[in-house]
Protein backbone atom coordinates (compact mmCIF):
# COMPACT_ATOMS: atom_id res chain seq x y z
CA UNK A 1 0.00 0.00 0.00
CA UNK A 2 1.42 3.59 -1.09
CA UNK A 3 2.62 5.95 1.67
CA UNK A 4 -0.16 8.99 1.90
CA UNK A 5 1.18 12.46 1.05
CA UNK A 6 2.22 14.38 3.83
CA UNK A 7 2.93 17.94 4.06
CA UNK A 8 3.19 20.33 1.36
CA UNK A 9 2.68 17.69 -1.29
CA UNK A 10 -0.77 16.66 0.70
CA UNK A 11 -1.35 20.29 0.69
CA UNK A 12 -0.85 20.83 -3.08
CA UNK A 13 -3.58 18.06 -4.13
CA UNK A 14 -6.02 18.90 -1.57
CA UNK A 15 -5.89 22.20 -3.11
CA UNK A 16 -6.17 20.97 -6.78
CA UNK A 17 -9.28 21.10 -8.76
CA UNK A 18 -11.31 17.86 -9.61
CA UNK A 19 -9.77 18.53 -13.00
CA UNK A 20 -6.89 19.57 -12.05
CA UNK A 21 -6.06 16.48 -10.40
CA UNK A 22 -8.13 14.47 -12.85
CA UNK A 23 -5.42 15.44 -15.52
CA UNK A 24 -2.33 14.98 -13.69
CA UNK A 25 -3.87 11.55 -12.92
CA UNK A 26 -3.91 11.01 -16.63
CA UNK A 27 -0.55 12.07 -17.04
CA UNK A 28 0.51 9.43 -14.54
CA UNK A 29 -1.12 6.53 -15.79
CA UNK A 30 0.50 6.93 -19.35
CA UNK A 31 3.70 7.67 -18.24
CA UNK A 32 3.48 4.23 -16.13
CA UNK A 33 1.70 2.31 -19.22
CA UNK A 34 4.61 3.48 -21.39
CA UNK A 35 7.43 2.45 -19.02
CA UNK A 36 8.86 5.81 -19.15
CA UNK A 37 10.09 6.28 -15.61
CA UNK A 38 12.58 4.94 -13.61
CA UNK A 39 11.94 2.19 -11.03
CA UNK A 40 12.26 5.01 -8.31
CA UNK A 41 10.11 7.52 -10.02
CA UNK A 42 7.63 4.78 -10.83
CA UNK A 43 7.00 4.69 -7.21
CA UNK A 44 7.14 8.35 -6.51
CA UNK A 45 4.31 8.11 -9.36
CA UNK A 46 2.21 5.72 -8.43
CA UNK A 47 2.17 7.14 -4.78
CA UNK A 48 1.31 10.25 -6.07
CA UNK A 49 -1.43 8.89 -8.52
CA UNK A 50 -2.79 7.09 -5.29
CA UNK A 51 -3.35 10.82 -3.72
CA UNK A 52 -4.88 11.97 -6.49
CA UNK A 53 -7.31 9.47 -7.27
CA UNK A 54 -8.19 9.57 -3.51
CA UNK A 55 -8.64 12.85 -3.68
CA UNK A 56 -10.99 13.04 -6.69
CA UNK A 57 -12.96 10.11 -5.21
CA UNK A 58 -13.41 12.77 -2.42
CA UNK A 59 -14.66 15.69 -4.91
CA UNK A 60 -17.17 13.59 -6.30
CA UNK A 61 -18.51 12.71 -2.72
CA UNK A 62 -19.17 16.02 -2.02
CA UNK A 63 -20.46 17.16 -5.42
CA UNK A 64 -22.68 14.02 -5.29
CA UNK A 65 -24.07 15.33 -1.74
CA UNK A 66 -25.34 18.48 -3.13
CA UNK A 67 -26.95 17.34 -5.86
CA UNK A 68 -30.49 17.29 -6.11
CA UNK A 69 -32.94 15.76 -8.66
CA UNK A 70 -36.34 16.92 -9.74
CA UNK A 71 -39.06 14.88 -9.40
CA UNK A 72 -43.06 14.80 -9.19
CA UNK A 73 -45.10 15.11 -6.37
CA UNK A 74 -48.61 13.01 -6.36
CA UNK A 75 -50.00 16.07 -8.44
CA UNK A 76 -48.06 16.27 -10.87
CA UNK A 77 -46.40 18.83 -9.16
CA UNK A 78 -42.15 19.36 -9.40
CA UNK A 79 -39.97 19.02 -6.27
CA UNK A 80 -36.64 18.85 -5.34
CA UNK A 81 -35.13 15.86 -3.62
CA UNK A 82 -31.70 15.26 -2.09
CA UNK A 83 -29.41 12.59 -4.42
CA UNK A 84 -29.96 9.01 -3.76
CA UNK A 85 -26.91 6.80 -4.24
CA UNK A 86 -28.35 3.65 -6.35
Amino acid sequence: MAEPLVGPEAAAVAAMSFEEALAELEGIVQKLERGQLDLESSIQAYERGTALRAHCADKLRQVQLRVEKLTLDREGNPKLQPFEEQ
